[in-house]
């Protein structure tokens, strides 16, 4: 008798933990499949590299106005940072760079002026037409957003850039015979901007941005009358690894 209630009550226990195995694992995953993690949150986590072509083209504005840019390049950069946690402005800080091997602006063709008086001409060249040039950008600090999108991830960036052209750039300026006019083949281009990736799928994403670029020679030159403002778009497609 003891023998067999003792039999009965393993056969109970050994039930009731199967039973409440089952239930906790049921209730652990809603009797659903889990759901796999949105490509933005995967390399979110992984703090990935990511790496891509990109061409950009913009316009001058203000005085420059007139200006056209066109660069293509290669740029890469690294989530340095897990998600740090500060209300809306909660990210990711990202350190990157590219390089831009075709970089070229367009200005008003050259052609000629008269620095003098109408009734007494004095007529200068003014250079212009097509600069064409390199540029490199080894720093970009990039904030990437926090956000629930499983495919858009924004972000807003401050970068410093350097340019070299194979003429002077901006145009000399028109000034008289033995009056220093010259510009710069360096120039410097600190910018800022804003945009977004959109990921495609698993590690692959297209790329936006704008962003507000100054480009000055620091007075390399004899004169730095520099682009105060311009506006350039980017486009892009990006590897993740």
């Amino acid at each position: 008798m003891i023998r067999a209630v003792k039999l009965a009550l393993f056969v109970i226990v050994l039930v009731s933990r199967t039973l409440v195995n089952a239930q906790a694992s049921g209730a652990s995953s809603g009797n659903e499949p889990p759901r796999p993690v949105s490509p933005a949150a995967e390399v979110r986590a992984a703090r990935s590299w990511e790496y891509g072509p990109f061409a950009l083209y913009g316009n001058g504005v203000g005085d420059r106005s007139d200006y056209r840019f066109f660069a293509a390049g290669v740029q890469a950069g690294k989530l340095l940072t897990p998600v740090l946690h500060a209300g809306f402005l909660s990210g990711q800080f990202e350190l990157g760079g590219n390089i831009m091997p075709i970089w070229q602006a367009y200005t008003t063709a050259a052609h000629y002026s008269n620095l003098g008086a109408p009734s007494d001409p004095y007529i200068v060249k003014v250079e212009g037409g097509t600069f064409t040039g390199v540029s490199i950008t080894p720093v970009i600090f990039r904030w990437n957003f926090l956000t629930s999108a499983r495919r858009f991830q924004p972000w807003f960036q401050g970068a410093g850039g350097l340019i070299y052209t194979t003429h002077k750039f901006p145009p000399d300026l028109p000034v008289p015979e033995g009056v220093p006019g010259r510009t710069s083949v360096w120039n410097f281009s600190p910018q800022g901007g804003v945009g977004f990736h959109y990921f495609l799928r698993s590690r692959r994403s297209v790329d936006f941005g704008v962003n507000a670029v100054h480009i000055s020679s620091a007075s390399l030159g004899d004169k730095n009358p520099g682009v105060n403002a311009s506006l350039q778009f980017q486009v892009g497609y990006t590897f993740w690894k």
